[in-house]
């Protein structure tokens, strides 16, 4: 997972349509198997180390999170200034903080 998350990370960097849409493919079959795997296992037979790269991945996709909202926000304020609407999407201002990181 962390593996396909830093594969979006990269092509939301480089806006490519084709590798954002395969990396959702590949993080929404990732999840069907940690979902499979989290109702055998449960919670509690997690070790630390498997905790960490769960946290690091959590972390890593609410970067990416961010930063697709960033994204469509600038879309959406640059389709407004063309055709004169009024702005319906707003961001709100803590992204801009993780925006400047």
């Amino acid at each position: 997972m962390l593996a396909v998350l830093e594969e979006e990370r990269q092509a939301l960097a480089g806006l490519d349509l084709d590798a954002i849409v395969g990396t959702t493919q590949d993080k929404n079959r990732l999840c069907g198997t940690i979902d499979v795997l989290g109702e055998h296992l449960g919670a509690d037979t997690i070790d630390e180390e498997c905790r960490g790269m769960l946290d690091a991945a959590r972390r890593l996709n609410e970067v990416n999170r961010q930063v697709r909202n960033i994204i469509a926000a600038n879309v959406s304020r640059r389709l407004n200034a063309l055709t004169g609407s009024p702005q319906l999407y707003r961001i709100p201002p803590g992204y801009a903080m993780a925006a400047g990181r």
